[in-house]
Order: C-alpha cells, then structure tokens, then sequence
C-alpha cells in the first residue's frame, strides 16, 4: 500500500515514539511521551526516501535535535540522552520503514 508522505510519516514516527527512549535518572521516558517523535520523522523521512542513512548522519541529526530541560535552563542533545540500546532501536525502525518505502 502507497502512503503519502503525511501519512508516512505519522508512521514512522508512531514507531519511533514506540520503540526509542530517553533515559532520565534510570527512567525510561520514550520520545512519544517526551513529544520528540514527530519532529524526529520529519527529519528522518526525507533522508529515507533516499536510501537508509549510515549511522554518522542519523548520529549528527540527534546531535543537531537539543531536548530543553529544567524549563529551558540547559540544553542537551538528544545523542546523549539516548542510551546506546535506544540508539540500537532506533536504527532497527528507521531499516525496517526503509524497507517498507
């Protein structure tokens, strides 16, 4: 089934707010709950349309994505918030919606 880019997108960001968390003091705050899904699959669908990105150009686009904390007091980028198992998930859902493209 063909979706449309909205539609694809709401896809892949489903799965990233699903599968792929943050971790917070031991807590595992998954980026649907952080609201971070969306923006996430905004930037990584177009890369995907392409052909599934290596592991440095999905790195610099977390690093590049900074997750405010503290009321905005400090920002960090999401790269190191994302535990290296998170990261692992991360890359095993942008594969598989690349293969579903």
């Amino acid at each position: 089934m063909a979706y449309t880019s909205s539609e694809a997108i709401e896809k892949l960001a489903a799965s990233i707010g699903e599968n792929v968390y943050i971790d917070v003091a031991k807590w595992h705050l998954y980026l649907r709950d952080a609201h971070l899904h969306t923006a996430l699959a905004e930037q990584f669908y177009p890369l995907l349309t392409k052909g599934m990105p290596s592991e440095d150009e999905v790195l610099g686009l977390l690093q590049k994505n900074s997750v405010k904390l503290g009321g905005g007091k400090l920002e960090v980028p999401l790269a190191d918030l994302l535990p290296m198992q998170s990261q692992v998930h991360l890359m095993d859902v942008l594969e598989e919606f690349q293969r579903d493209l």
